[in-house]
């Protein structure tokens, strides 16, 4: 079967959850696994999505982080559950451009680039004033000036060589398409059943 772009396709997705969808229609699961395989999966916020695969931002010293730089494979899974749609993917997690992650981190709310600064993201903490603390030494540090990009601050884009997309169908008949990046860089798209 001949395919379409996917990422034409998710785009259409998208819109339709971005007008539709009651809360963070772009919200997807990530998950990364340690060396051994021991996965685990959390929520992020897709930032970006295109050609080039589909962008979150994170702490690079956070438990995502270092799972990914030992092991650069990872999955998503997006749902809207209002749409009664999902789109899965797998592939690779590279890490974007320094221009990317200032770009990115910029257009965030001054808090959350001072939460940035203060935070340990994944580490054990030992009380929620301990960091309320060190968000307000984080605000006199800077005061009025500019919030730069700490260094451990960036993020990945998951580049898919397979997405999936299903559609809840009455009585469990779901539709499910499946994409595959082929060698030349093209994709090739099959039906899964249900």
């Amino acid at each position: 079967m001949s395919a379409i772009d996917p990422f034409v396709l998710f785009a259409e997705w998208m819109a339709e959850a971005e007008a539709k969808e009651i809360n963070d229609p772009d919200a997807m699961a990530i998950a990364t696994s340690t060396p051994d395989g021991r996965p685990s999966v959390r929520m992020v916020l897709m930032r970006r999505h295109g050609p080039d695969g589909f962008g979150f931002f994170t702490n690079l010293e956070s438990r995502k982080g270092q799972e990914i730089a030992t092991n650069p494979w990872g999955a998503l899974c997006i749902h809207w559950k209002s749409l009664r749609k999902q789109v899965r993917a797998e592939g690779r997690l590279i890490q974007v451009s320094d221009a990317d992650a200032d770009d990115y981190f910029a257009s965030r709310s001054r808090t959350s680039r001072i939460g940035s600064h203060a935070s340990d993201q994944s580490r054990p903490l030992e009380s929620r004033e301990t960091f309320v603390r060190r968000v307000e030494e984080a605000q006199a540090r800077f005061g009025d000036g500019d919030v730069p990009r700490p260094a451990h601050w960036s993020g990945f884009r998951l580049v898919p060589d397979r997405i999936e997309f299903w559609e809840d169908v009455e009585f469990r008949l779901h539709h499910r398409r499946l994409f595959s990046r082929q060698p030349d860089g093209g994709w090739s798209e099959s039906l899964l059943y249900p």
